[in-house]
């Protein structure tokens, strides 16, 4: 009896076991482990171990993505700081250093708030005092209207001069404003800046007036002194009007005025009149060499 007694406990403990695991884990296979206890276990251990790699999996993502994230907030803030670094300055009045920007960006950005008759009140003044300048304009053709008179032609290029002188003057006042008030060139620069204009103002100069000489005289029939002095003329003139344009806005920003506002319509009205007076002398001296009088 105690040897049947014993071989009893021997198989009831297994089923325990076995029916205790079915309970914990549940499902088929831990139904079928109650006839092979030790199998069950084999069975369960690689459920366990896919668990835990399965928990320490979701941690490491959960890092990744905390660790995305993080690099993407550290990315927008230096695009943050880079863009304020780009942003020029505001001051570079006359008294400041030569480093920072030389126009007043204060003003730029008030701009949008004036009214039109603050914005009047403050250019009108300063287009009064060109208007007077070019009133020596028709100073210098009266004091050449000798010349005119017997040499009508010169007449034809007066508008054609004055507007290639605007126009060249006007590009590089554009060109030399915006560097400034980028900050790419500063007061230091100026001599380096001018230099570099007016050499290109002669070489367009030369190129437009090689053009518009022959042009003149074999298309539009002008005779061969007054196209001569045409293209004599060129060269000179897009050279004042490039050194004028560019070297303006550094003197107004030396002298803490606002090169918006001053230096294009300065240089307009100064290549207006040197421009004239400077084709005005070249045709009496080309028409001396022709033979003409005047």
């Amino acid at each position: 009896m105690c040897r049947r007694a014993a071989t009893a406990r021997c198989h009831i403990q297994p089923f325990l076991l076995s029916l205790i695991a079915a309970l914990l884990f549940g499902g088929i296979e831990s139904a079928a482990a109650i006839k092979s206890p030790a199998l069950s276990f084999v069975k369960m251990a690689p459920k366990t171990r896919s668990a835990g790699a399965a928990s320490e999996s979701s941690s490491v993502l959960r890092e990744l993505k905390d660790t995305i994230s993080s690099q993407a907030a550290e990315i927008e803030r230096l695009k943050k700081e880079l863009s304020a670094t780009k942003k020029p300055a505001s001051g570079g009045g006359g008294g400041h250093g030569h480093h920072g920007p030389a126009v007043d960006n204060e003003d730029i950005l008030d701009y949008k708030s004036k009214s039109s008759l603050s914005i009047a009140s403050e250019r009108v003044g300063w287009l009064g005092i060109f208007l007077l300048s070019l009133s020596m304009t028709a100073l210098i053709m009266n004091g050449f209207e000798h010349t005119l008179s017997k040499q009508i032609e010169l007449a034809y290029f007066v508008p054609l001069m004055a507007g290639h002188g605007g126009n060249t003057g006007g590009q590089a006042v554009g060109t030399v404003l915006s560097a400034l008030s980028a900050g790419i060139i500063t007061r230091k620069d100026a001599w380096r800046v001018i230099g570099k204009e007016a050499m290109s103002g002669c070489v367009m100069g030369i190129t437009l007036g090689a053009l518009v000489g022959p042009i003149s005289h074999y298309v539009m029939g002008i005779s061969q002194h007054v196209a001569t002095v045409v293209s004599v003329t060129f060269p000179l003139l897009s050279t004042i009007a490039a050194f004028l344009g560019s070297s303006l806005p550094f003197v107004c920003v030396m002298l803490g005025l606002d090169p918006a506002v001053i230096a294009a319509p300065a240089m307009t009205s100064f290549v207006d009149v040197s421009g004239l007076l400077c084709y005005f002398l070249i045709a009496n001296q080309i028409f001396a060499w022709f033979g003409l009088e005047l």
